[in-house]
């Protein structure tokens, strides 16, 4: 697998597709079409890559920032970006993936446009529903990776243990021993 998929949810892993975004230089995981075809493969999105192109991307990219935008705008209490939302809103507006019967089993199957499209659409029920007060963003400074805090009482603090996790208990052990205060998460957005 070239993607991770921390969050359990298609949209908020689709904008993890640029790591490290408040970076000099964050990370850029849709470079090319065969990336985002491995990404709606790999998201579950669909079961076979839908044949992107160029202008895929593009599209996806564009897809991408405006649910970051609207995601940014709901952690930090602001009013939401109009364009954004539209954004999105046209990707959703369009038909999302089919599941196909085969002798197999069921089968995703999608252009890459309703491939976005099923990504948009789980985006407007995230943010345009209940699911919105969960959100929150990983504690470990480096990461800006956006996810639902699902936890007993609302104390998740990172993407996933595994990684962000791990990373600053480890920080804090190393801090601990040389007798300086642990880090503190920043949740900085924007």
């Amino acid at each position: 697998m070239e993607h991770a998929f921390p969050c359990g949810n298609p949209a908020l892993d689709f904008v993890g597709t640029l790591r490290a975004r408040r970076n000099a230089e964050p990370l850029e995981k849709l470079g090319s079409p065969r990336n985002l075809d491995a990404w709606f493969r790999e998201s579950g999105v669909t079961d076979t890559g839908p044949g992107s192109r160029a202008q895929d991307v593009t599209a996806a990219i564009e897809l991408r920032e405006a649910i970051y935008a609207l995601v940014a705008a709901r952690l930090t209490h602001h009013e939401p970006d109009l364009r954004a939302m539209d954004v999105v809103n046209e990707f959703a507006a369009h038909p999302s993936t089919v599941p196909q019967l085969s002798p197999e089993g069921r089968r995703l199957e999608a252009t890459p446009g309703q491939a976005l499209s099923s990504v948009a659409r789980e985006a407007v029920e995230i943010l345009g529903g209940p699911d919105a007060d969960l959100l929150k963003e990983c504690g470990r400074p480096e990461c800006t990776q956006v996810y639902l805090d699902r936890s007993r009482g609302s104390r998740r603090e990172w993407c996933a243990m595994a990684t962000c996790g791990n990373k600053m208990k480890a920080a804090a052990y190393r801090a601990r021993q040389r007798g300086n205060p642990p880090l503190s998460p920043s949740r900085q957005v924007g």
